[in-house]
């Protein structure tokens, strides 16, 4: 068994399953490169400053560069038994080095270490996500720029309201995860502060030079207060409520295409590849992944409530509650990754079905707001367009008929302002080309909408 760091202030070993409990190596692990490039800045400044012998600071530099390789390589295995992945990796660089392995820790805490750790995990952790949001943002406006032209019923409390095009449609969830893209930039800006030198909670009496270490590790700057350095957890819960969001964007989008699968909507068709079938239903096709990204949105939001619960009642500084941050930061970094690169070939391999969407926007009368505006604009006031077009539609709805084919007499029983344009007016193509105002979904318009998406995501990227 390993023998812990602590143990010279306590007579007898602790009981083998508080050991276990207390036990974080099965999910810090993955830190292994965060901490040991952290512990070389460390080390670095240590020899720099005249802490320790710089011959020493390099021997634990080239001693941390071995390990990183090793374990990389899988010549060397996390020990079960540690506490740790902070003391796996000192336990090993000790006995690689005797003596010289036992300075590293010098004016360093487990406290300010493993928030270093955190920070530098996430950083590039956030920018992976950012990099596959990216591809997803990408993947949408191609389907967009196939279908400017593809009209479909836009909806409201899931009822036909307007018509748009699936550009339009789609575009909206492009929008969503650009401001996704803007949340997690502004959470990793806000992370970005290096905490290493806080100490326990009141930094140290030693020397160090906190902005070396700052610098060689490419931090923003330092963290200004020790005790706020070593308790801040801020950052987790604000990337996590970042990628709630997210979650939850696919989570609205999954739905729908759920409801497009279905053959009461049949406006699409996933390919073979993103589907499932039914263990007793033969004739079954079940967009199971949008159901299982909409079920794993909750997971992320559990996760989020777990830190803020966390947090809520802790007082300064560190408290071993805070370990409980890792498992929940890092199952909502792993989710929000998988579902996203599920949900990007599923959605590029889609078979749109043109006609039966443009068959939807012909039924549920949703050019009655067009028919309403072109009496505005013959001169008469909306709201008597309003119920003039509302008695048209009841007329329709008593004739089992649509606007399109009313007679023009029946029309101007109603108003003598229709005239025989009426009919191009409340035509499906003229419904949507006309709305050529900024982020309407006219061809032009999406075209415009599209188009700036493009170059913003280009300066973000630069």
């Amino acid at each position: 068994m390993a023998k812990m760091m602590w143990a010279g202030r306590f007579s007898s070993e602790a009981d083998p399953k508080v050991n276990d409990f207390n036990s974080s190596i099965k999910f810090d692990a993955r830190m292994y490169k965060q901490d040991i490039t952290g512990s070389i800045a460390h080390a670095t400044m240590l020899g720099d400053t005249g802490i320790i012998e710089k011959s020493e600071s390099e021997k634990i530099v080239e001693g941390l560069k071995g390990i990183l390789s090793d374990i990389e390589s899988g010549e060397l295995t996390f020990d079960p038994n540690a506490e740790d992945i902070h003391m796996f990796v000192e336990q090993v660089l000790t006995e690689r080095l005797g003596d010289t392995g036992k300075r590293l820790h010098t004016a360093r805490s487990r406290n300010d270490q493993v928030a270093l750790d955190i920070r530098m995990y996430l950083r590039d952790e956030v920018k992976e996500i950012k990099e596959l949001v990216v591809e997803l943002i990408e993947t949408i406006i191609n389907i967009a720029e196939e279908h400017v032209y593809t009209v479909m019923p836009g909806y409201t409390h899931l009822q036909r309201a307007q018509p748009v095009t699936l550009a339009h449609h789609v575009m909206a969830y492009a929008q969503m995860l650009y401001r996704d893209l803007e949340r997690l930039d502004d959470a990793a800006e806000r992370m970005n502060y290096m905490p290493l030198g806080s100490g326990a909670l009141a930094s140290t009496t030693y020397p160090i030079d906190r902005k070396q270490v700052c610098g060689l590790l490419g931090f923003t700057d330092i963290t200004y207060n020790s005790l706020d350095g070593v308790s801040d957890r801020d950052f987790c819960i604000e990337i996590c409520s970042a990628i709630s969001i997210l979650m939850m964007h696919l989570s609205r989008f999954s739905e729908e295409i759920i409801q497009w699968c279905s053959w009461e909507f049949k406006f699409i068709e996933l390919d073979d590849a993103f589907a499932t079938g039914s263990s007793i239903m033969p004739q079954k096709k079940n967009p199971d992944i949008t159901e299982l990204i909409r079920g794993k949105t909750g997971r992320v939001y559990g996760d989020l409530m777990t830190l803020l619960t966390m947090m809520k009642g802790i007082p300064l500084a560190y408290n071993k509650d805070m370990q409980e941050d890792k498992e929940a930061i890092f199952d909502a970094v792993d989710t929000v990754k998988l579902c996203i690169t599920t949900f990007i070939p599923m959605l590029s391999t889609m078979r749109v079905y043109k006609d039966n969407m443009r068959a939807a926007a012909a039924k549920g009368f949703i050019n009655a707001t067009d028919c309403a505006d072109y009496l505005v604009k013959k001169g008469l006031p909306f709201r008597d367009a309003y119920k003039i077009t509302g008695t048209l539609v009841a007329l329709c709805i008593k004739k089992d008929t649509v606007l399109e084919k009313l007679e023009l007499a029946e029309y101007r029983k109603f108003s003598d302002k229709f005239e025989e344009d009426i009919y191009e007016a409340i035509s499906l193509d003229t419904c949507v080309m006309q709305r050529k105002a900024d982020g309407g979904p006219a061809p032009e318009a999406v075209q415009v909408q599209i188009e700036k998406l493009k170059g913003r995501l280009r300066e973000m990227l630069k």
